[in-house]
């Protein structure tokens, strides 16, 4: 019985770890750009310049995540109301937009059904 319990376990565990790598449907529904840093400039007189990156709004069916670029890239902005296909790992998005990859730092996130008026 308690082989038949363990293996029981087993087969869930994977299941459940298969289920979470599955790509998740969302949309891009908004874009901002925030302060991500600061970085020292020039040698003798340094100057600091304020970093900035782009935060987008991910929104699913249950969930909408606040997404940030892990540092600041010269990377174009993502387009708005664009379906995305993304993986979470901790507090990483892996998302697909357009048949290009990327990936976002997770800063935060909310119940979509809270942001409905």
């Amino acid at each position: 019985m308690g082989k038949r319990l363990l293996q029981g376990f087993v087969i869930w565990v994977v299941a459940l770890a298969w289920a979470d790598s599955k790509p998740t449907a969302g949309t891009i529904t908004s874009e901002n750009s925030v302060d991500c840093g600061t970085e020292a400039k020039g040698h003798k007189g340094k100057k600091n310049l304020d970093l900035v990156c782009q935060e987008y709004v991910v929104r699913t069916a249950t969930v909408e995540y606040h997404i940030r670029q892990p540092k600041q890239h010269d990377q174009g902005l993502l387009p708005l109301n664009s379906a995305v296909e993304f993986t979470l790992d901790k507090d990483k998005m892996k998302l697909k937009v357009g048949g290009k990859k990327y990936e976002f730092l997770v800063v935060s996130e909310a119940s979509a059904d809270s942001k409905k008026p």
